[in-house]
């Protein structure tokens, strides 16, 4: 395998009465005329079930489990129908207002719980205070993504082996930072969004699409056609990311951490850049690296 830019790794609900209204919030939730009723000072504590536990997916596979204010936030503001359920603590009602107040009105299931119970749900102490179950948004094929594109410059990244929901989630709040087009997942990636990625991604992974590709000599003549041009990250062997301007439409290929790229992915971009540095540490963590490349590539856009 082609070796990598950089080393290390990151390693029902009974519904209840909504809140009374609070003032405006920025999470803009819609309301009805009638005002719901507030809730009482203690919820029962729910009986935590097996499919519950450690965090798991729902036996649904379209459902994921999300976990902290700003994964949630963002998908409310973004996408608010995709909620099928919500946990939350006591002390977040006054903050969760408009979510509560919108998910009595369309009768979406919301429950009060204790810290045990949630941190069970969210199988992390990082829950920040809520949890929901949410639909997954299916991911779009390369030719609906393509039509979709506004002329101009684009950057996009294509994943190829990159796992670690840590490291995942980390990348997609530098895409979302630098405004990236997509994340382009090669056709046997079993690569998807999780609830860990998501709360690393502090609401990045509502504001980056998924794209699935077919064959990869298909999407890359598909992306060039496009206007694309395809850059293979590097340890060894590529030229200083930043030598020159890259081009305004491009795909940085990013491999896995260890392994790195396929080589013979590897060999078929047009480019191959990487990032000096001292020499005392081989290369950046994967996400880190991601986070250069765009800053570099924007750099030349703004």
């Amino acid at each position: 395998m082609t070796k990598s830019p950089w080393s290390g790794s990151g390693r029902d609900t009974p519904r209840t009465p909504a809140p009374a209204p609070g003032r405006d919030s920025p999470w803009g939730a819609r309301s009805r005329p009638d005002t719901p009723a507030p809730p009482r000072a203690a919820a029962p504590r729910p009986d935590v079930r097996a499919d519950d536990a450690e965090g798991s997916e729902t036996e649904d596979r379209r459902e994921m489990r999300l976990y902290g204010r700003n994964a949630i936030d963002a998908v409310f503001a973004r996408r608010p129908d995709a909620i099928r359920k919500l946990y939350l603590l006591e002390a977040r009602i006054p903050q969760l207002q408009p979510l509560l107040k919108w998910c009595a009105a369309n009768r979406v299931g919301y429950r009060v719980v204790a810290e045990d119970d949630l941190r069970k749900l969210a199988a992390s102490s990082h829950h920040e205070g809520v949890v929901a179950d949410v639909l997954r948004e299916a991911p779009q094929s390369l030719g609906t993504w393509l039509q979709s594109l506004p002329a101009g410059p684009v950057c996009a990244l294509w994943l190829d082996g990159v796992g670690n929901p840590h490291n995942l989630g980390a990348i997609l709040r530098s895409a979302a930072h630098f405004g990236v087009g997509a994340i382009l997942l090669p056709k046997t990636s079993p690569l998807a969004l999780s609830g860990a990625a998501a709360r690393v991604a502090e609401g990045g992974a509502e504001s980056v699409p998924f794209v699935r590709l077919g064959r990869d000599d298909n999407s890359l003549a598909q992306l060039r056609s496009a206007g694309f041009s395809l850059a293979a990250t590097v340890v060894r062997g590529g030229d200083s990311v930043f030598a020159k301007p890259l081009p305004e439409r491009v795909v940085f290929v990013i491999g896995s951490e260890g392994e790195g790229m396929d080589p013979e992915l590897a060999k078929a971009c047009d480019l191959r850049v990487g990032i000096p540095g001292s020499g005392k540490v081989e290369s950046l963590n994967v996400a880190s690296a991601t986070a250069v490349l765009l800053a570099q590539w924007t750099q030349h856009r703004t």
